[in-house]
């Protein structure tokens, strides 16, 4: 089994629901140990989080817990008891990354905040996650969020809206944590890369609505170039219908028009006055190309009106639901649907999407399972900081772990 890159990288997670989770489980599956911080009892919030299963003893995991976990161990440790405090404290040091995403200010009053550990760790590299951020502070500062506040704020949900229209809300899933989480790996490889050089450790700092604005680069700019709201980019960008569903066609360079032309059987259009560039195709959508362009593809599913956009070199593709992804052809050659037993083995197993960072030098592994609330904190304690059985039973009357 090769190398993975990160095979050396160690990350303390004091994490719940999913943008900072999301981030840990991709620097786990580039080879980083990490451990879950969870406090006792029913563990973190996304384990209550619908729909859900319940796991060997009864509790529930919900799904966001369930595509966000795999590849971690779990300790349970409550940050409130001081002595629960002062264990993190102590396995701080043992990580190359201490990462936690609770709202602003909360870790700081734990004890646990960046200046805290740093004092343990004066390399650390510490990751905050949360929907504002923690280094600068403005009006929003202590406001909790989750993805779809991060996503409305950067003005997703009215780019394509209409004024009187209400938005439609987490339109994209979970975006604002999986961006958010995207960023955050990107500022921890960063600080470790930088580290290396200089022997210095850092706060990284990612704000939901910082990731948001940065995912939604386009509607700022249109904004500024004259696109107001529910306005689109003047080119063909737009979903047409075949014989079972919807597929897509964006097309804005001339050659491009070419062979869309030719190859729904118009090609008089390429001589046609009304259609001399993008902005007339864009005008012309539904007077003239929708229709045509539907009688074209009434004989075809989606996937067959697509290839054959695709194949002339025009930019096309199927909309697909939920359970289309999970039988397409090209996301299970690239591995991207990983599947899970159910944890009391009934039923059909659980789906999560896999890993779309492919390394030719590094061989994928399995997944393990999402761990169980506490399941490794014996273990962890014991190895890393080598409390014996007497310790842990005396933490544990106090409160302190599970």
């Amino acid at each position: 089994m090769s190398h993975r890159p990160l095979d050396d990288v160690r990350v303390l997670a004091i994490e719940q629901m999913q943008a900072l989770p999301y981030a840990t489980q991709m620097l786990a599956r580039l080879g980083a140990t990490v451990v879950k911080v969870e406090p006792p009892g029913r563990g973190e919030s996304g384990r209550q989080a619908l729909p859900a299963v319940e796991d060997p003893e009864g509790r529930l995991i919900g799904a966001t817990f369930l595509r966000n976990n795999f590849n971690k161990r779990s300790i349970a440790v409550d940050l409130k008891n001081p002595d629960g405090r002062e264990l993190v404290l102590r396995l701080a040091p043992r990580f190359d990354v201490v990462a936690q995403n609770f709202k602003a200010g909360t870790i700081d009053r734990l004890g646990l905040g960046y200046d805290d550990v740093k004092q343990v760790h004066p390399t650390v590299v510490y990751l905050s996650v949360s929907g504002f951020g923690t280094t600068n502070p403005t009006r929003y500062s202590s406001w909790p969020a989750y993805a779809p506040v991060a996503e409305a704020m950067a003005g997703l949900y009215t780019y394509l809206g209409e004024p009187d229209t209400p938005p439609a809300v987490s339109p994209m899933g979970t975006l604002g944590d999986t961006g958010s989480a995207l960023f955050s790996v990107v500022g921890v490889l960063a600080a470790l890369r930088h580290r290396d050089h200089t022997g210095e450790g850092q706060h990284v700092d990612v704000a939901m609505l910082d990731a948001m604005v940065a995912m939604a680069d386009a509607g700022v700019n249109y904004w500024s170039l004259g696109l107001k709201q529910g306005a689109k980019a003047p080119l063909i960008n737009h979903s047409f219908r075949a014989s079972d569903g919807w597929f897509i066609i964006q097309c804005g360079r001339m050659h491009q028009w070419e062979f869309l032309c030719r190859t729904v059987g118009h090609p008089e259009w390429l001589d046609d006055p009304r259609l001399p560039d993008p902005p007339s195709w864009y005008e012309h959508i539904d007077d003239v190309l929708r229709p045509a362009i539907e009688r074209w593809a009434a004989d075809k599913t989606r996937f067959e009106a697509a290839r054959a956009l695709a194949e002339a070199g025009v930019a096309s593709g199927m909309v697909n639901r939920a359970e289309d992804v999970l039988e397409d052809e090209h996301v299970r050659a690239h591995d991207m649907i990983v599947s899970t037993p159910r944890p009391r083995g009934d039923g059909e197993p659980i789906l999560a999407v896999g890993n779309p960072v492919k390394l030719s030098k590094v061989d994928d592994r399995p997944d393990t399972r999402f761990p169980w609330v506490g399941e490794h904190t014996d273990e962890v304690l014991r190895d890393e900081l080598g409390v014996t059985g007497g310790e842990l039973e005396k933490l544990r009357a106090a409160g302190a772990i599970e």
